[in-house]
């Protein structure tokens, strides 16, 4: 278990392979479906958006979005 936040939003900084919690909390949001995602589970993110995502699927979409977006 890496903190407990008793049921609040963590702020988080994205590194590669790795994150760190910037303020206390349990879980983050997927960028794009706003699940929560407890950090215990937390296996996808975007270290140059800094956002993370529930599923492989989620983060796809993500990088999809981001494509168009240019």
């Amino acid at each position: 278990m890496l903190m407990q936040g008793g049921g609040r939003e963590a702020r988080v900084h994205f590194l590669a392979g790795t994150f760190r919690v910037l303020s206390d909390g349990d879980h983050v949001r997927c960028a794009v479906t706003g699940r929560p995602i407890s950090l215990d589970t937390l296996r996808y993110w975007s270290v140059a958006r800094q956002e993370a995502y529930v599923d492989a699927e989620a983060s796809l979409a993500a990088e999809e979005r981001s494509r168009t977006k240019r």
